[in-house]
Parts: C-alpha cells; structure tokens; sequence
C-alpha cells in the first residue's frame, strides 16, 4: 500500500514550478502585508527602488506604438482560457482525473498568487509611503460650504471662457482630436514638476487603448499598470473629458497612487500645462466633483451654478453621462465591487467614494485665486 508521505511527493512531483512559485507568490505577499504600515521602510521602497524602476520602463515601453500592457493582459486572459479549457476536456476524457484536477487548481492559483504578490512591491507600496500631500507639503485644512460654492463657481467661469477653445462639430459638442491629445502628452507635466518636484518623471506619452470597449463595458476609463508602466486610456468614450483622464493615468505613471490625489494631480498638471484641450477638460473633471459636493450641501446653489453654464459645457455633460448609461449592467456593478474591494484592501477606507475626496485639495488649493479672480476678500 501507498504511504501517506508517498502519496503527498506525487502530488508534488505532479508540477514542482508551480508548487514553487505559489509558495513564493504567498511568501512575498504575506511579508508585504505584515510590513505595508512601516511608513519609513514602504517610502524608501517606493521612492529608492519602485519608482526608478518605473522610470526606465516607461522609457522602454514607450518605443512601442501599441500597449505592451494590453497585449499582456489579453495574451494571459486568452492563454488561461485556453489551459483551462484545454484542461478541463482532459479531465472528461481521461484517467487520474483527481490529479489533474489538483495540477490545475495549484497552477492557477500559482500564476495568481505571483502576479500579486508582483502587483504588492510594483504598486502596492506607494499607498503605504508619502503620498502626493506629504511629498508636496501641501496644507489641508477644513473647507467651509462657502468656499467650496465659491470655488466651483470659479470652475463653471473657467468652463464657460474655455469651452470655445476646443475644437466642436456642428451640433457644438466637444470633438477634440484623441490622437493629438496621446502626442502632446509628453509636455504636460513640466510646469507642474517645476512647481511640485515630487512630480518630475519621464516625459512619455499616454497609450490609447485597443479594447477601449471592453473597458467602458467594465466601467473604466483607463488603468495604469504597474509591470510595463504605461498610462493606458479609454478612447472610446466622449472626448471631452479624454484629456483630464490621460493626464490622471499619467499622474500614476509619476506614482500619485491614491485616486483622489491623482485627479486633483490631473487637474492641476493640466491648468499649469496651458494646453486648452487639456486645460477645458481639466475644468470640467474639476466642476464634475465640486458640483457633486456642494449638491450635497446646498442643491439651490449648485442647481443656480448648473444652469449658469454655457450651453456646449451642458452638453458635453449631457453627452458624457448618456455615453455612460449605455453599459449600465450587472457587469459594471460586480468590476465596480471589486475595485472598490481593491481600494479598500490599501488602505483607502472610502472606497470609490474617495474620488471625491480630491475636492479638500481642488478648494484648498484654488480657493484663494478664486477670490482673487472674483475680486473678494482671500
């Protein structure tokens, strides 16, 4: 009769890589998890060696003209699919169906448990270290319902005197050139890296992406990803807020990692780049989320604010949410589960909720030129 210990070195034998690089994979994010709340050990990783691996990948990648990182992504979807498949045919078909069961199940959770533990040390640190408000030495303080009226406010003026920069068709909706938006790119952070240095990184352009559907079918709008560092963006959905997006992946690219920073980083890259496609749709991420704030505060204002907007920044608007409420499904409700899950996993308690967060730093930050642009009091 077999022995127990017999048994247990087949199973073992059956796919020794892969019982390796599970344990590894497990071994990585267990060490991750007990050490991400080392403030001081998680910021040297991310800036000492994460981001200038990120730097020269960036570079690297950024001589190819397509999306290394969608070409992975989909080479694994489709070759995972296929093993599986594959494998489970062989299960029907043949003998030992308990072993190659097991020599599925352990390969699959291999491959998982590694490209985690990969995407813990490429990404995962940032949101442990210094974020963007420590590394900029910005000030937070409370924001009162009168400066956040009063900076949106200054975001519609900024809306309406920048909507006749970009380029319309004849119906007036925005129709700025995606292609040309991808192509400057590069520029847009400069003066944004001369004020804030914490933001300096290579000057690459963003990617549009191929799948762009599929993604909007998910509910995203791009992705930044760690293990190729490319900006990836959605170019399937109205152009009026493609600019402001790019410049969001990007901002991750220069590891802004927590989401509320990376819109107000986009925001104010941006405004500072001078560029009106940029510049417009920068304006509108900005009033998007102030609106959304100062609705729950006070509804009469902002409703007062909405109606002063000029009819083509309302139909963006109105273009951009019907875009939207095409792919509203039970699809986007699991993938928005799950991101949020993912969000909350490091640390950002708010979940997708902490989008919103970005209008503390968009009011303290703007605050007083909105003052001054209006001629009151800082």
């Amino acid at each position: 009769m077999e022995t127990t210990k017999t048994k247990k070195c087949g199973l073992l034998a059956l796919c020794p890589a892969a019982h390796v690089f599970a344990l590894l994979g497990a071994a990585v994010i267990g060490l991750f998890l007990a050490l991400r709340h080392d403030h001081a050990l998680m910021r040297s990783l991310s800036e000492a060696c994460v981001q200038p691996i990120h730097h020269r990948l960036a570079r690297l990648t950024a001589h190819l003209p397509f999306s290394l990182a969608e070409f992975l992504y989909a080479l694994a979807i489709g070759g995972t699919a296929v093993y599986i498949i594959y494998e489970l045919v062989q299960l029907v078909r043949k003998r030992e169906k308990g072993r190659r069961l097991y020599r599925l199940l352990v390969r699959l959770a291999a491959l998982g448990l590694m490209v985690y533990a990969g995407f813990c040390l490429l990404w995962g640190v940032y949101y442990y270290g210094d974020d963007f408000i420590g590394k900029s030495g910005l000030v937070m303080e409370d924001i009162s319902a009168e400066d956040l009226e009063l900076v949106t406010v200054y975001f519609a003026a900024k809306l309406n005197a920048s909507a006749p920069q970009v380029a319309r068709n004849e119906e007036g909706y925005c129709r700025t050139d995606r292609a040309e938006v991808l192509t400057r790119s590069p520029r847009i952070f400069r003066a944004a890296a001369e004020r804030f240095p914490c933001l300096a990184g290579p000057e690459v352009p963003a990617k549009g992406m191929f799948f762009s559907r599929i993604m909007s079918i998910i509910d995203f709008t791009g992705f930044f990803c760690p293990f190729t560092a490319e900006a990836n963006v959605n170019a399937d959905f109205p152009p009026a807020l493609f600019a402001a997006t790019v410049a969001h992946e990007l901002s991750h690219q220069r590891g802004v990692a927590k989401e509320q920073e990376a819109n107000f980083v986009a925001v104010l890259a941006s405004l500072e780049s001078g560029d009106a496609d940029y510049g417009y749709s920068a304006c509108l991420l900005a009033f998007i989320h102030l609106s959304n704030a100062l609705h729950s505060v006070d509804p009469a204002a902002c409703q007062m604010i909405y109606e002063g907007l000029a009819e083509t920044v309302l139909q963006d608007l109105r273009e951009n949410n019907s875009y939207w409420e095409r792919f509203e499904s039970p699809v986007q409700t699991v993938t928005d589960a799950v991101y949020e899950g993912f969000l909350q996993s490091y640390g950002q308690t708010l979940g997708m909720r902490s989008y919103g967060a970005c209008v503390d730093l968009l009011v303290n930050y703007y605050a007083e030129e909105a003052a001054a642009y209006f001629g009151l009091p800082a």
